[in-house]
């Protein structure tokens, strides 16, 4: 039984995960140079203590940026070379007037770099970033660049990150806790605001499940990072 990394681990993964990007460089389809580190990935720890964590996959992008009139994609061409079709998928809709496409791609091939290294140090870890956001734009990286990861992205879909969660946001099933710092604390309750489970702690090394149940109503958790489905994805 494999126990999930506690926090200080995680740091040390994501890190390494950091550094082994920024010192790989290889030509990328489409004429693109794919030079690692350029992103950043911060860790658990360094996203709680600089505030919420970023949105998960899918949310909506700032209003700013989704407003910038982008490149028709009949117009997304390399400097050199040409764009696959799983890659001009993903450029659609996502390269702003005045941006090279390649520039864009590029982000996207780091991102699925970023999860071939967290999948081979702890595949946890790796799916808990996808849940709190902390890899920005996995899901359409994953949707056309790597889909060989889509597992993750099914896996993701079913957890949970730090915060609270009502109604049909909650999903009956067991959750096991990754990456915990000493101060993850968490609670269930029922219609009433009666509590049907809770407890605090972690980074001590023991694994911790909780199950939410039909009747929940309410979950909230914090310094927990993420809760994973127990059993895998089903």
């Amino acid at each position: 039984m494999r126990h999930p990394f506690g926090a200080g681990a995680a740091v040390v993964v994501l890190t390494a995960v950091l550094a082994a990007c920024g010192s790989s460089a290889s030509s990328s389809p489409g004429g693109a140079p794919e030079a690692g580190g350029t992103g950043t990935v911060r860790s658990p720890l360094a996203s709680r203590q600089a505030g919420p964590a970023a949105p998960a996959p899918g949310a909506q992008a700032p209003l700013g940026a989704s407003a910038q009139p982008k490149v028709p994609v009949e117009q997304l061409t390399p400097a050199t070379g040409s764009f696959t079709v799983k890659q001009k998928k993903y450029l659609t809709g996502r390269v702003p007037r005045g941006m090279d496409p390649a520039a864009v791609l590029q982000t996207g091939q780091e991102t699925c770099d970023r999860l071939r290294y967290l999948v081979k140090a702890d595949r946890d870890v790796a799916v808990g970033a996808i849940v709190t956001g902390e890899i920005p734009d996995a899901k359409p990286a994953i949707e056309h660049l790597c889909t060989q990861r889509r597992d993750l992205l099914r896996e993701a879909a079913r957890g949970y990150a730090d915060g609270t969660y009502r109604g049909a946001r909650l999903r009956p099933g067991r959750y096991r806790v990754v990456s915990p710092t000493a101060r993850c604390s968490w609670q269930i309750t029922g219609a009433d605001g009666t509590s049907l489970a809770g407890g605090n702690g972690g980074g001590n090394g023991k694994r911790t499940v909780i199950t939410v149940g039909p009747q929940a109503r309410v979950l909230t958790s914090a310094g927990c990072y993420a809760w994973l489905p127990e059993g895998g994805i089903g």
